[in-house]
């Protein structure tokens, strides 16, 4: 008997289902973009988020989320998400990256969320804070958090043919960052600051033609995990070490067993191999466009999707009916 020529069909792309997800947190939050009220466009798109993702089939527990749950009800640390059924994952969520840039109705306010095999991402523990640098392939293995700034962004100019004054730096506008700016501004490259958005920066920095060549600096860890699915998915590197606030935060990271001196990559912060991660725009950026409304009843959305296994990057652009939706989401608001 002759074996079977139909070939073997691919397991599902739990990213194409997680498209819905971040489009539904857009949406929710999208309404209150300007307002000046970051909680209550947080608390939309975490409804958002959560109402859709109980409808995905898996197994899926949230390992960077929303805080322990006695801060955060819902999409907290250890909640368990989907119908209950395999696969199980790993779950990172960020209903709304940049709930300042959305509250004032500011550039690159994004829905994200990411998956992995369960037990393949980074818990951060006590740590809110790491170091980060992130960059696209071609120049992978120049970072080093170690090495002088001053020298890593000249190797990144020889490595791609530019001038030093074509390279372009993505920082957090903090104080904790004063010294680095200064040093990469002295070597004769260029900064661009950023008010927040970890993640949408991170992006940034992998992306193809980007007017971005680097991330670096001290933000959030969780971020920084999800940055890192997001990498694995579209290639470059991300490095990351923890970065205590305080005497106290170092001792119970200590205790919890943490190496505050060891460099993460992207594959120590998300070790599995079959990634997905999606993200949704809510305000315009450079990564994604927001929700729009070209007409009454209507609305759009521009979506980021993709699967590390197959290297599959999609863009997805949407028109949504939004009656339809705040009848399917019940009392969850749409605009």
């Amino acid at each position: 008997m002759n074996a079977d020529p139909t070939p073997t069909r691919p397991d599902r792309n739990l990213a194409l289902e997680l498209v819905r997800v971040t489009e539904f947190a857009a949406l929710a939050a999208a309404p209150l973009v300007g307002r000046g009220d970051k909680e209550a466009a947080d608390q939309a798109a975490v409804d958002g988020m959560r109402y859709a993702l109980h409808s995905i089939q898996m197994d899926g527990t949230v390992v960077i989320g929303e805080g322990e749950k006695d801060e955060a009800p819902m999409l907290y640390n250890g909640e368990h998400i989907g119908d209950g059924s395999p696969p199980e994952v790993d779950i990172a969520v960020d209903p709304l990256e940049g709930t300042t840039l959305a509250a004032h109705g500011m550039p690159s306010a994004l829905a994200v969320i990411a998956l992995s095999p369960k037990g393949t991402m980074f818990d951060p523990g006590p740590c809110v804070y790491m170091e980060k640098m992130a960059a696209a392939h071609e120049v992978a293995d120049l970072l080093d958090l170690d090495r002088p700034l001053s020298d890593t962004v000249k190797l990144v100019a020889a490595r791609k043919g530019h001038a030093i004054g074509d390279v372009m730096v993505v920082v957090l506008d903090r104080p904790r960052h004063e010294a680095g700016i200064r040093e990469i501004r002295e070597a004769g490259a260029r900064v661009r600051l950023i008010s927040h958005g970890d993640v949408s920066a991170a992006l940034l920095a992998v992306t193809e033609r980007s007017p971005v060549d680097l991330l670096w600096g001290i933000g959030g860890t969780p971020e920084g995990v999800i940055s890192a699915a997001a990498i694995k998915c579209l290639g470059g590197q991300l490095l990351g070490r923890l970065w205590p606030r305080d005497e106290e935060e170092r001792t119970a990271a200590l205790d919890a067993g943490y190496d505050l001196d060891r460099v993460l990559d992207r594959d120590d912060l998300v070790a599995g191999e079959d990634v997905f991660f999606s993200a949704t725009g809510i305000t315009d950026g450079d990564v994604l466009q927001g929700v729009r409304y070209p007409s009454a009843g209507g609305a759009t959305t521009e979506s980021l999707v993709m699967r590390s296994r197959s290297g599959t990057v999609r863009r997805i652009r949407a028109t949504h009916d939004r009656a339809k939706l705040r009848a399917l989401g019940g009392d969850r608001r749409f605009g």
